[in-house]
């Protein structure tokens, strides 16, 4: 305890401001990785323990509590990764995922407001007619594994073929379409379920597949609600409801050009 207040009253030192800052930087990480998972929670809790046991021990001279402390420390260090594991795994994944921009997918405006009107008026139809879809687009992280799970298509985009690929009882409505730059690439692949609790327990599987893929993944995931008809977009491990002029803002987005399309020399 004496050492942690001759280190504050020493914070006028730049290398000591610099330290406290990037302390608070990455425990404002850690904080918004686990914002709204399960995670949370366990956090708060391993929290409270951690300072609880802190203050017991500088507080009281608790000889064989303090040993336990020492002795237990090494295993806790092995633990905190198990028990976190998913959220870590997905911030690992994350920082992997910053291609420098030239290794962006992008495409030119013509093309770009052609895909977006196409995959939108399909969104449209398909939400008036109450049928469920479920579309992803795939990013700079690859999905050949889950497009090898599913039929194969590699045919350009087009509302006609979305909305006929999700038509009731075709062979390939139940799965996803995986949608790469200005191709179907497959279509009734089987996604990966999210492993959070998205917090509503009528939320169906075909929306937690499409959380369940961004989790994993840099994608992003459209669906349509069979029972409502709702649209849906997924990105990064979070849903949210929305309208056809936010779907088709977001859309234009997604496939906005790249601002450079070959390294320079």
């Amino acid at each position: 305890m004496s050492e942690i207040l001759a280190y504050l009253s020493n914070l006028r030192d730049p290398s000591n401001l610099l330290d406290i800052a990037l302390v608070a930087l990455i425990i404002f990480a850690v904080l918004r990785l686990f914002q709204g998972t399960q995670a949370m929670q366990l956090a708060r809790g391993v929290l409270l323990v951690v300072l609880v046991t802190l203050v017991l021990s500088q507080t009281f001279d608790l000889i064989a509590f303090n040993w336990l402390l020492r002795t237990a420390s090494p295993m806790l260090l092995v633990s905190i990764p198990v028990i976190f594991q998913p959220e870590l795994r997905r911030a690992l994944e994350r920082l992997g995922r910053s291609a420098p921009a030239f290794l962006r997918r992008g495409t030119d405006n013509t093309v770009s407001q052609r895909l977006v009107n196409e995959i939108a008026q399909a969104t449209e139809q398909l939400a008036r007619r109450r049928t469920g879809a479920l579309v992803v687009f795939e990013g700079v992280t690859g999905l050949e594994d889950i497009i090898d799970r599913g039929v194969r298509l590699d045919a350009a985009i087009s509302a006609e073929l979305l909305v006929t690929i999700f038509w009731p009882n075709t062979p390939l409505h139940d799965g996803a379409a995986i949608l790469r730059g200005e191709q179907i690439i497959a279509a009734g692949c089987v996604l990966p379920l999210a492993t959070q609790d998205l917090g509503d327990p009528q939320i169906g599987t075909r929306h937690r597949a499409a959380v369940g893929v961004t989790e994993q993944t840099d994608a992003m995931s459209l669906v349509v609600s069979e029972e409502t008809g709702n649209i849906s977009v997924a990105r990064n491990g979070r849903i949210v409801r929305v309208e056809a002029g936010q779907l088709r803002r977001i859309l234009t987005e997604f496939y906005r050009p790249a601002t450079i399309t070959e390294p320079e020399a």
